[in-house]
């Protein structure tokens, strides 16, 4: 008879996965953030516009992002459900560092017209819907690896995750501003 064994559950690995995820998910994202109203909207938008209207524009980019997360958990978490949670991480890792990639090499204003400013809101959709489904799926992956008198304690390096995130981007922006 031949046993299986199964392997054990890592609670801080998990946990540590979960921080190390979330913290590139919310760089990638507090990077834009910030930039859109330093650098993006110089680069995506006419320089016929006022700056301050330039500026909303690049924030209104930037809020398409939130915007469309509600419908990327309605597509995402199932996913979560039917091939696992480290899938979606896995999948909304690499999609949210891509579209940060190529919002890097889209071509500017100057460059190709009103088709930058429409590029841009097209990434920023998907990297949103990214970002909808890497948390959950990262604060799920690690209840599922703690015992129940941890799990607050394990789940919460996801949210630490999106303030170390968004700490990096601004020390990063230092230098800048």
């Amino acid at each position: 008879m031949t046993q299986t064994i199964l392997p054990k559950k890592t609670p801080a690995k998990a946990a540590f996965a979960a921080w190390i995820g979330t913290t590139l998910e919310y760089y990638d994202f507090a990077v834009y953030g910030t930039s859109s109203a330093l650098i993006l909207n110089v680069l995506f938008f006419s320089p016929q516009l006022p700056t301050g209207i330039s500026v909303l524009l690049s924030l209104i980019t930037f809020a398409v992002g939130y915007a469309v997360r509600p419908l990327g958990s309605l597509i995402l978490g199932p996913m979560g459900d039917r091939y696992g949670r480290k899938f979606v991480m896995m999948l909304t890792l690499f999609g949210i560092g891509g579209c940060t990639f190529l919002i890097g090499c889209l071509p500017t204003y100057a460059q190709i017209g009103s088709l930058a400013p429409i590029l841009l809101v097209a990434i920023r959709v998907i990297q949103g819907l990214c970002l909808s489904g890497e948390q959950p799926s990262a604060i799920t992956m690690s209840l599922e690896h703690a015992s129940e008198r941890r799990r607050g304690f394990v789940s919460s390096f996801t949210t630490l995750g999106s303030a170390s995130g968004t700490l990096l981007t601004l020390l990063v922006f230092i230098p800048i501003s």
